[in-house]
């Protein structure tokens, strides 16, 4: 078991150790940058990536050796994803929006989670370009920039923001999927954005900038912190199929409220049969 006194102690250090990696961040937005991609050439990483993860890892391990680790860097290095077990886990995404940071589109931060029990205990994700800081712990709310946030409360999906990563459509086996679901909300929504970043999307659900955001192509580094922002703010995460969300294997329909989900796992489900038809009736032909 780790005591609140404890918790309170790795939130303390770990937001400390957060603001002072993000200066790599802030000092290297502008300007050339060199990349190298990942899983595909719409999956870039830097070197400030690499830099601001050792920071966050060293710093950590110092000051909790017993601790475990799931790091992006780390996992795309060693090709391997951690189990998440009861022992404290820090969940570390050390610049998430890596796309817009190359591009110098101020829409990137650094997000880290701490799971103890396999729960989620921690949630911090800052921008330091825009200065939005959020935070929350599990039971005592969310918070930007210290005032606390609420998710949205609108329940109608023609008055509802959508926001969805529409450039996994570059994903050839994932195209008509994503386009025929983005089809569906731009047909329904009152607007669509796509931002680049899941972590800070999850958080702008949370403050009730948006209504809803929908993902199928993440990792848990991309939304550990941000889900525990919106459960906290008294929204809700749950699998786009509208079962539990799994954490570990994130598929992503984040909302405002119950309601809201419900017609969007609808929506979903209604575009996904229609892309299914039209690929039967392409190979019909």
């Amino acid at each position: 078991m780790t005591s609140a006194q404890e918790i309170n102690h790795c939130y303390d250090f770990a937001l400390k150790l957060i603001i002072e990696s993000a200066k790599v961040i802030r000092n290297a937005f502008q300007g050339g940058k060199l990349t190298d991609t990942k899983a595909g050439n719409w999956d870039l990483v830097t070197v400030y990536d690499k830099q601001v993860e050792q920071i966050l890892i060293t710093g950590l391990s110092n000051e909790f050796p017993d601790h475990k680790f799931i790091g992006e860097e780390t996992v795309a290095e060693t090709n391997f994803l951690p189990e998440l077990t009861d022992t404290p886990t820090w969940i570390i995404d050390p610049i998430d929006g890596t796309t817009n940071f190359v591009h110098s589109f101020p829409h990137t931060c650094i997000s880290v989670a701490l799971a103890v029990n396999k729960k989620l205990e921690i949630g911090i994700v800052y921008n330091p370009l825009l200065e939005q800081l959020f935070t929350a712990r599990r039971d005592r709310g969310a918070f930007l920039n210290g005032k606390r946030i609420e998710s949205s409360k609108v329940e109608d999906l023609t008055q509802s923001l959508i926001c969805i990563e529409a450039s996994y459509a570059t994903i050839e086996n994932m195209r008509d999927t994503i386009l025929g679901r983005l089809e569906a909300f731009v047909s329904i929504a009152h607007g669509i954005r796509t931002l680049g970043s899941a972590a800070l999307t999850l958080c702008y659900v949370a403050m009730g900038a948006a209504e809803a955001y929908h993902s199928d192509n993440l990792y848990p580094w991309d939304v550990a912190a941000g889900v525990l922002m919106i459960r906290e703010a008294g929204g809700s995460v749950i699998d786009t199929s509208g079962g539990e969300f799994n954490l570990m294997d994130p598929r992503v329909l984040a909302v405002g409220n119950h309601k809201l989900g419900k017609d969007v796992v609808k929506l979903i489900k209604h575009a996904d049969a229609k892309t299914l038809k039209k690929k039967n009736a392409a190979t019909e032909k």
